[in-house]
């Protein structure tokens, strides 16, 4: 029986996360984390003939949310830009996991027609030592610039 060896265990510190918005790139240097998820849809298929209740996907749910160390103005500029306008905030988003003591390479994938749709205005709290804010979104598609690959070497017994 063959296992992953802990050496290519990937470190979640080792990455990037970067935005573009109207066409301006801006690494994300004050991230602490991202999420991003899908959730298929489905709907109950019964038929006569057996009691048994299937399930069909109807369809997917794309979102994602992310902390950030409070003070980034980016998003918050976003929010007022669409009360001002009527423009959606919208953005493409990259994340890359590379870290450089695994063997199982580099990830890297891109989301696109990203929609803010929750994070913070402003914040005070006399216990933080540090502020964050957390920013959800949803998008509509996404591509893999680069992909892990098998690592070079498994345990085994």
């Amino acid at each position: 029986m063959s296992f992953l060896l802990e050496r290519d265990a990937l470190n979640g510190k080792e990455g990037r996360a970067i935005i573009t918005v109207n066409g301006s790139q801006k690494e994300l240097f004050g991230c602490k984390n991202v999420k991003v998820d899908y959730s298929l849809d489905s709907a109950d298929f019964k038929v006569v003939g057996t009691r048994l209740v299937q399930k069909k996907t109807t369809g997917i749910q794309l979102t994602g949310s992310m902390t950030i160390v409070y003070g980034t103005p980016t998003f918050k500029q976003m929010v007022r830009d669409y009360m001002t306008s009527g423009t959606p905030p919208y953005f493409t988003l990259q994340v890359t996991n590379n870290d450089p003591a695994t063997s199982v390479g580099i990830q890297t994938i891109v989301f696109y027609n990203c929609r803010l749709n929750s994070g913070s205005l402003a914040q005070l709290d006399a216990d933080a030592d540090f502020l964050t804010e957390d920013i959800g979104f949803d998008f509509t598609s996404f591509e893999i610039l680069s992909s892990f690959h098998d690592p070079a070497q498994l345990g085994g017994n």
